[in-house]
């Protein structure tokens, strides 16, 4: 009998361990999807593509050209002014947005620099940071750029448009534009002057319908494009773009060298290794590249990539149409 007993033992605890095994995963496997639910998931707006007859004049009150302006990372927040925006006194776009606003009259031009969360948590971590996560922030970006532009082309159908993003504000931007390209967008593709993605997560310029590479021309590709495929804790990398449509040739984008936001190895950051690669991408954010543009020469004549936006970005408006008015 003391044989059997033993016997019995030996079967029962590998066993019993295995279940113990299986339950601490369930676990793990339950927190993770409640703290990926609870970080936000990521909504894109459902436009309808507009459709209406062109008319032949529009409202007095409507410019002749309106700028969409995206902040970056850290250069925005929900309740700024959307006209004078004063969240991050340093924020890149301030560069690009300010002198052309003073060139041109309220008459010739509307500059719009989309006030949304811009952050990006880090979810692992600890303790937790308070941000927003990159799906609640990114979501609430492109609802609000896509929401003012739908409603400038209802009251102001003949207006043009130039976008022009940075960072986080750029895959906004950018992502906007691919959806004018096909069609879905809140306006029509040729009502677009131009867009301008300066270190765009989704930037993989050399494939086909990309944008235009101003300056240098990276090796890498987008932190969204290396990440592919993630979809965890509040941060959904949705890869590359299917292309810019009608606005290819109307697009460009700017990536210095070594800033893994748009010029990351594409191995580098790996699903795989979520842990270390969520930590790079978060640091990537802050790191001094990332953070240069205002200085960063993109041209033989010296000028940065903030000076040549700027210049792009005027000579749009100078050549753009005289609406007529009622």
């Amino acid at each position: 009998m003391t044989p059997r007993r033993r016997s019995g033992k030996r079967i029962t605890k590998p066993v019993g361990c295995l279940l113990t095994l299986l339950i601490i995963g369930a676990i793990v496997i339950a927190v993770l999807l409640i703290w990926s639910l609870a970080a936000g998931l990521l909504h894109p707006p459902k436009v309808t593509p507009p459709g209406k007859e062109e008319p032949s004049s529009q409202p007095a009150d409507c410019p002749d050209v309106f700028m969409l302006s995206v902040p970056g990372t850290w250069e925005s927040n929900s309740n700024d002014d959307p006209y004078n925006p004063s969240a991050n006194p340093v924020s890149l776009m301030l560069n690009i947005s300010n002198p052309i606003r003073e060139r041109f009259s309220n008459e010739r031009l509307e500059v719009y620099t989309v006030p949304y969360v811009a952050q990006f948590s880090n979810p692992i971590a600890l303790p937790p940071d308070g941000q927003a996560s990159y799906n609640v922030s990114r979501t609430e970006g492109t609802g609000r750029a896509t929401a003012r532009m739908a409603e400038v082309y209802a009251h102001c159908p003949l207006t043009t448009h130039v976008l022009v993003g940075f960072s986080q504000g750029a895959v906004i931007a950018g992502d906007i534009a691919e959806s004018i390209g096909a069609g879905k967008g809140p306006v029509p593709a040729n009502k677009v002057l131009g867009v301008m993605l300066i270190a765009d997560g989704r930037r993989d310029v050399g494939q086909p319908n990309q944008a235009i590479e101003i300056g240098q021309s990276p090796g890498g590709v987008g932190a969204e494009v290396a990440l592919k495929g993630f979809n965890m804790l509040g941060i959904t990398m949705t890869g590359p773009r299917a292309g810019f449509g009608e606005l290819v040739g109307r697009t460009y984008t700017i990536c210095a060298p070594g800033d893994l936001i748009c010029d990351a190895p594409k191995n580098a950051l790996a699903p795989v290794n979520m842990v270390g690669s969520i930590g790079t991408l978060v640091k990537a954010v802050g790191n001094p590249v990332h953070s240069l543009y205002n200085g960063f020469v993109v041209d033989d004549n010296g000028s940065t990539a903030t000076q040549w936006t700027v210049n792009w970005a005027n000579g749009l408006i100078d050549g753009a149409p005289h609406p007529a008015h009622s």
